[in-house]
């Protein structure tokens, strides 16, 4: 067989080229969301009822951009940028936002554990929220009342690192600290979470703590701090707390294809100078759930939370709040998925409003309806809706 000379003189140095160079480290990036809209009632809205569109119920309508690196020796360089959108009219879930539910980077290791920084959910939220209501029964009517146990996604952290261990034999431990970055101020606008986490087979069971300080130099809660979350007919007349602290613990336990958990959060919005309360406000949430597999394609799920706040502050009839929730999603493919969501609550007793005076306690269904609290003690939300995953 002739060789041609020609062509082996030419192949081979690009060949002792190629060989000579460094190896490159594997990296990828991925585009990924959720795309979400559904038909809701709401039997009342500040007095009146409504019929609109709803996005974001099952899954937060969002897009994301989330890449890593291998760096060798079991490490990896990670990112994740993810945005909320509004379905409906194209806007940004928060204005001025562009990455407003999470935005971070980090290195990753198998045997060492994760330590990420930026703006990120709290490992209270990441290791105690997946076993709620606001996870097996999504945030929009499943959510504690007003979630006001930030259990879904309302809280989240600006200037922050969290490290994240390895699994342990079934035990994994997280914890964040946020740093204020106020000049002459640093202990101002904090924010710490810890939260341990054990999984054992069926058995899930999860603990977290959650303190948000208040930066303090505006009234109400600062937008300096680094710490933000959800407001609503609950939690309105605590806004301006000095410190908000959160404690919640619970567990699921899978039998075939039963899930049933048990959750207990305690909230305790403390007053400051600055506050337009006197004395510390104190939210217990009691909640049970259980949802059933009936085939691949079809699963229903039901829960109840009661919430019950403490005498304070003048209030002379705590406000007591009762949720009822169910959902049902009949799944067309693993990304598309057609679903019925219902949820109501019962409120009584008194609270504080925006003004910090006394006035009847309104219900506000799960996360749902945390700007349209029901101008009666009752409140219904009905959805049918479909979700896409991609």
């Amino acid at each position: 067989m002739k060789t041609n000379s020609f062509k082996m003189g030419r192949l081979l140095p690009c060949a002792a080229a190629l060989a000579c160079m460094p190896a490159f480290a594997q990296s990828t990036v991925t585009l990924y969301g959720a795309v979400d809209d559904a038909l809701t009632y709401v039997s009342n809205q500040k007095g009146h009822s409504n019929v609109y569109m709803r996005q974001g119920n099952l899954y937060a309508s969002k897009f994301g951009l989330q890449g890593k690196e291998d760096l060798g020796n079991g490490t990896t360089a990670i990112f994740d940028l993810q945005n909320g959108f509004d379905l409906n009219t194209g806007a940004l879930s928060s204005s001025g936002l562009m990455f407003n539910r999470q935005a971070y980077v980090g290195l990753q290791n198998a045997r060492f554990g994760t330590l990420t920084a930026g703006r990120q959910y709290t490992p209270y939220y990441m290791f105690v929220g997946p076993l709620t209501g606001s996870s097996w029964l999504t945030g929009a009517t499943g959510a504690h009342p007003g979630d006001i146990d930030g259990l879904d996604t309302t809280v989240r952290i600006n200037n922050s690192l969290v490290y994240t261990s390895p699994n342990w034999g079934g035990f994994q431990a997280s914890a964040m600290y946020a740093l204020g970055g106020i000049a002459g101020s640093t202990g101002k606008g904090q924010t710490y979470s810890g939260a341990l986490r054990y999984l054992n087979g069926p058995v899930t069971l999860s603990l977290g703590y959650l303190r948000m300080n208040n930066a303090q130099q505006t009234t109400g809660f600062d937008p300096a701090s680094t710490g933000s979350f959800g407001v609503s007919a609950l939690n309105a007349g605590y806004v301006s707390a000095k410190a908000i602290q959160h404690v919640a613990a619970a567990g699921n336990y899978t039998l075939g294809n039963l899930t049933l958990g048990l959750s207990y959060s305690n909230v305790e919005y403390r007053s400051g100078a600055h506050s337009l309360f006197g004395s510390t406000a104190v939210f217990n949430t009691y909640a049970a759930l259980g949802v059933y597999r009936f085939t691949p394609q079809f699963d229903a799920g039901a829960g109840v939370a009661f919430t019950a706040a403490s005498k304070s502050n003048g209030i002379g009839s705590a406000a007591r709040y009762a949720q009822y929730s169910l959902k049902e999603a009949y799944h067309l493919s693993k990304r598309t998925t057609l679903y019925a969501l219902q949820g109501y609550q019962h409120a009584s007793g008194q609270t504080l409003n925006a003004a910090g005076s006394i006035v009847d306690a309104a219900p506000s269904v799960g996360d749902s309806q945390n700007g349209t609290p029901s101008a009666t003690h009752g409140q219904f939300v009905g959805m049918l809706g479909i979700a896409t995953l991609f």
